[in-house]
């Protein structure tokens, strides 16, 4: 008997939806996501941000019911970023044993042990200037801003953090990241590194939220948008210096260096969906343009495609409690 026309047909795995589950390549779960918290020091109500629907930087004084909350909607990581009233031109606060990063790692453990918290470490949020290091000039200096990276990530560590995850940028930071550890006695923290990070129009919703508005811009030590290849050295560079996890941000725009990281490395790979690429999924839902669940499975489902194993998302406690 002559086989009828077409004899491929992929759309007999597309029939039901048990079929589609059984066949469907990826997934998210609970386990891949990571929900970024904003955490104001000396305030006493939550402070919603304009530019990001459904998001509030929390009072440090309800931090801990906060991450409580988030624990029971099943949410399993979080990374935290401090709103500091004690700025100063080295953002000493994140280093000091009583400032406010150490303090907010101690709550959050505290209030969910089993949770899984990894801080920002850079200095935008503590520096009242808003760049992420020492200024030397105009411009940031390295060198200098490295020995202050190490000592707020042990400060981080020793506050009960389970990882660090350094985000300013500077040619050398995790190698200097992890001598500062290990000397400490850490070997054991794990570094995720923001390794391909670049200087991107979609953190304007994160600059307002974190507080770190700045002067000039970070052109000269954040990545430029159309080099591919630089973005895969800076990763390489990070992994070879001892890094845990490599990070691509923002993800949405990038997912091309993601995917072509995942085929040079065999570390896991994280994609930060920022401010920005939530921002521009809210409000089009809010006008009516696009399905708000839809369109967060869709993007979050582009990125594991891509390669991430981890995913930080504003979106992670709404998909994870709600089954979006």
């Amino acid at each position: 008997m002559t086989a009828t026309f077409p004899i491929v047909r992929p759309r007999r795995l597309r029939r039901t939806e048990a079929l589609r589950g059984l066949v469907r390549e990826n997934a998210i779960t609970a386990q891949d996501l990571i929900y970024p918290v904003f955490v104001e020091e000396e305030i006493d109500e939550p402070l919603a941000i304009p530019t990001m629907p459904g998001v509030f930087r929390i009072p440090e004084r309800r931090l801990a019911a906060e991450i409580e909350a988030i624990a029971q909607d099943g949410v399993t990581s979080v990374i935290l970023f401090g709103i500091s009233h004690h700025k100063d031109a080295n953002g000493s606060d994140s280093w000091n044993t009583d400032g406010l990063m150490a303090r907010m790692v101690r709550i959050a453990k505290a209030a969910a042990p089993d949770m899984v918290v990894i801080t920002d470490n850079c200095f935008c949020e503590y520096t009242d200037h808003g760049h992420c290091g020492v200024m030397s000039g105009n411009d940031v200096d390295n060198d200098a801003t490295l020995a202050n990276l190490g000592r707020q990530a042990v400060v981080a560590i020793d506050a009960g953090a389970d990882i660090v995850a350094p985000s300013a940028m500077m040619d050398g930071q995790v190698q200097a990241i992890r001598a500062a550890l290990d000397a400490a006695g850490h070997t054991e923290a794990p570094i995720m590194a923001y390794s391909s990070k670049f200087a991107s129009a979609f953190y304007g919703p994160f600059r307002a939220a974190a507080g770190c508005e700045l002067k000039g811009n970070r052109l000269s030590y954040q990545m430029d948008p159309m080099n591919g290849r630089e973005a895969l050295r800076e990763s390489l560079i990070d992994e070879a210096e001892g890094a845990d996890f490599l990070m691509v941000k923002p993800a949405l725009a990038y997912l091309d260096v993601l995917a072509e990281l995942r085929s040079r490395t065999l570390l896991p790979l994280v994609a930060y969906q920022v401010g920005g690429e939530y921002a521009m999924i809210k409000f089009a839902a809010e006008a009516g343009a696009i399905d708000e669940a839809r369109a967060v499975r869709e993007t979050l489902g582009a990125m594991k495609r891509a390669g991430a194993a981890l995913i930080i998302s504003y979106f992670a406690r709404d998909v994870v409690r709600d089954g979006i």
